[in-house]
């Protein structure tokens, strides 16, 4: 059996449990801290995970594993080859003196460094969505290769990021029922379809109305993303910017009509701010850049089976300059057309029903409901 020496994200325990698979209690016997002489790790610039290089007088302090099984081995080479490391031979000083140990080091070596690593700070602002991932990637291990989970893993951390802004966004509970723990009873989680979507099928009871509880139910839930959605808006013109692309509803409905007009949207990335998702999606949709923007309204978009969730804002913005383009990522294979017209044209095309996608009409109504303010001050 080997020993590995863990200098980053993999020093924190809840982390290491999820990729390992096995509870905190059975590791803890076998974590010695250690450092690995001559070595820095410092944050990768502008990403939330580190990198570690050779540095003369420094040092790298970290744990080290001991009595590493063949099959543990192989799951954090699942996990760290996912991301472009491979393991190497070296020498760390542990608590009982020098040991030998594997480390995982990055195949490339074209990251820029930037401030010193600390864990702590990773911990509190990536540590929950880093473990829920990881447990994520483990579950796909039969499904996929390492290099397919390493494609998705940002959308995993992303899924988690939207439970975090669930939380800390929770609306109000004036009027409806005021949910405490215990409420909603999940007995029991099957698998179900794990790739870039989940389907979660699962059983559960919950609090009923008259303060009975319910029987068992077996139910189903897509798990999708938080996303942010954008309607430009210029209320000197009275011009909107409406983009229009094929989508994958209509078609596998048998539309015949299935490319669709929508707002601009994009999905929130793990630890960003839905204002700047809007903004970054407006560039890459349609070239437009903007500035401040109107939250309009927060939205499940199908709360019956979907986590999906709707961040609308309004960018007020300049479009008398604007050409109607082409837009959209090659990488992502998005091939989007966008379209400037007058705010009477696009709800003329509500009425016949040529604009059909719900998110667009919402934002278009409270728009017409914020119109007169909104061009009163322009």
């Amino acid at each position: 059996m080997s020993s590995l020496f863990f200098y980053g994200t993999l020093c924190h325990v809840p982390l290491l449990e999820a990729v390992l698979g096995c509870p905190v209690e059975g590791l803890s016997p076998r974590l010695r801290q250690a450092v690995l002489p001559d070595h820095h790790v410092s944050w990768v610039k502008d990403q939330p995970y580190p990198m570690i290089a050779k540095s003369a007088e420094a040092e790298a302090r970290g744990l080290l594993l001991l009595d590493v099984t063949e099959d543990e081995e192989e799951r954090l080479k699942y996990y760290e080859g996912a991301f472009s490391y491979h393991l190497s031979e070296v020498v760390v000083r542990a608590e009982d003196g020098p040991a030998m140990a594997l480390c995982f080091y990055p195949m490339s070596h074209d990251q820029t460094a930037g401030a010193d690593w600390v864990l702590e700070d990773w911990v509190r602002g990536w540590g929950e969505m880093a473990v829920g991932a990881a447990r994520d990637v483990m579950a796909r291990r039969a499904r996929y290769d390492a290099e397919t989970a390493a494609s998705l893993r940002p959308f995993l951390m992303a899924r988690h990021w939207s439970r975090q802004l669930a939380r800390d966004g929770a609306g109000p509970t004036t009027l409806r029922h005021r949910a405490t723990d215990g409420d909603v009873q999940i007995q029991q989680r099957h698998d179900g379809f794990r790739g870039f979507f989940e389907l979660a099928e699962f059983q559960f009871d919950h609090l009923r109305f008259d303060g009975t509880r319910s029987p068992s139910v077996t139910r189903e839930a897509f798990l999708a993303f938080d996303a942010a959605l954008v309607l430009p808006y210029d209320p000197a013109t009275d011009h909107v910017l409406l983009i229009e692309q094929l989508r994958f509803g209509p078609l596998w409905r048998d539309d015949p009509q299935p490319w669709v007009f929508e707002p601009i949207a994009g999905l929130v990335d793990a630890g960003e701010d839905p204002a700047d998702t809007a903004r970054r999606e407006a560039m890459e949709e349609s070239g437009l850049r903007l500035g401040d923007l109107e939250p309009m309204v927060q939205v499940y978009a199908s709360p019956g089976y979907s986590t999906e969730f709707f961040h609308c804002f309004l960018g007020v913005v300049d479009l008398s300059e604007f050409s109607a383009s082409r837009g959209g990522l090659a990488s992502e294979h998005e091939d989007i057309c966008s379209h400037i017209m007058p705010f009477d044209t696009a709800m003329a095309l509500v009425q016949t029903g040529e604009i059909n996608a719900g998110p667009l009409i919402m934002m278009l109504y409270w728009l017409a409901a914020e119109r007169g303010r909104l061009r009163a001050s322009a």
